[in-house]
């Protein structure tokens, strides 16, 4: 009776719920699209780069196996399941419109689970598209082995099967500790949520770039993470902390990630300005002239370092031979000591 009673109320179409249906319905779709828009740009940065490099394993770990945690605990909550199940008696728009906070967190592990996947694709890819400023310093850097990725693939797998294997178990023999087993993934997901971007902020404090780590989602998704929490909030009320909590603790961490990634793009971007001051031209170097610029010097020993073709090197070259020529400094001259228009006898007065 009770389940009858909560299915008569979503079919309820009076004027006032129609509104509030409407309004929910076109907010919680803004918020699943809005989901995928910002997980996309991170798609793209490890395709673009073909590497996952400066992405932190353990953040790839963490992220998926709360992802799953926080999907199944909204699949097996008391809410959801009668959500469900009124779908059978439902029409479409009030199924699709009690589905879509569902659908919210389906979203968002489906779109975690493809990084989890392009992290081990391109995991240390031998053609990736890296900076020479960051490959030197990865050179220097300790990288993950393949070890590394091997675990962290086994072990998200093996979360993922266990919560099926689990929740397959209870719903076949003890379905009365179904709401149990969702307050536990609730708090594993919230658990695994609040430590899930350390290991990623230890690593781009290490490296000092954000590597593959894709500013523009974080961007997105930091906002987002708090206005998706107040619509879980809205939906599932207090009872549904341990699904809305999730994502106030992602949000906090995730500003902090977004600050250092800003940061730390903005040095680059300022050392790139001083080595390279006028576009086209190769890196500044420190010559025998003494100077830390582009400019060859009069008596430059390697002009080949800043030709970029053979029509700029010889005529460099030719321009050092005719001062060369010229050249009446003592010790400077080609061909001999002194200055030939000067009398260097002392005994004169």
């Amino acid at each position: 009776m009770l389940g009858e009673d909560l299915c008569e109320e979503l079919r309820e179409v009076s004027i006032v719920n129609l509104i509030v249906s409407m309004h929910l319905l076109t907010s919680h779709s803004i918020i699943v699209i809005g989901m995928l828009i910002s997980y996309l740009p991170q798609h793209a940065r490890i395709i673009q780069r073909r590497t996952s490099e400066g992405i932190s394993p353990y953040f790839i770990l963490l992220g998926t196996t709360s992802a799953t945690s926080a999907f199944a605990n909204i699949l097996l909550l008391p809410k959801s399941r009668q959500d469900v199940a009124c779908c059978k008696e439902l029409e479409t728009f009030h199924c699709v419109a009690g589905l879509l906070g569902i659908a919210q967190l389906g979203v968002q592990w489906i779109c975690f689970t493809f990084i989890f996947v392009l992290f081990l694709v391109f995991f240390r890819y031998d053609t990736a598209d890296v900076p020479d400023d960051e490959q030197e310093q990865l050179d220097a850097e300790e990288q993950p082995r393949w070890q590394t990725a091997l675990l962290v693939a086994s072990l998200t797998l093996l979360h993922g099967l266990a919560v099926i294997v689990v929740t397959g178990v209870l719903t076949t023999a003890a379905p009365q500790h179904l709401g149990l087993w969702a307050a536990l993934l609730g708090v594993m997901a919230a658990l695994l949520a609040a430590v899930q971007y350390i290991p990623q902020i230890y690593t781009t404090y290490h490296l000092k770039h954000v590597g593959s780590l894709s500013i523009p989602m974080m961007c997105m998704q930091t906002p987002g993470g708090l206005l998706f929490a107040g619509s879980l909030f809205a939906r599932l009320g207090w009872g549904g902390w341990s699904s809305w909590g999730i994502f106030v603790l992602t949000a906090m961490m995730q500003g902090l990630l977004l600050y250092m990634a800003i940061y730390y793009e903005i040095q680059a971007r300022n050392r790139n300005i001083v080595r390279s001051p006028i576009e086209g031209q190769p890196r500044s170097h420190l010559h025998a002239n003494g100077f830390n610029d582009d400019t060859p010097g009069r008596f430059t020993s390697h002009p080949e370092h800043y030709a970029q073709t053979p029509e700029q090197l010889q005529e460099i070259i030719d321009r050092q031979e005719s001062d060369a020529a010229a050249e009446t400094t003592p010790l400077l001259k080609p061909g001999g000591i002194g200055d030939p228009h000067r009398n260097y006898d002392t005994n004169r007065g």
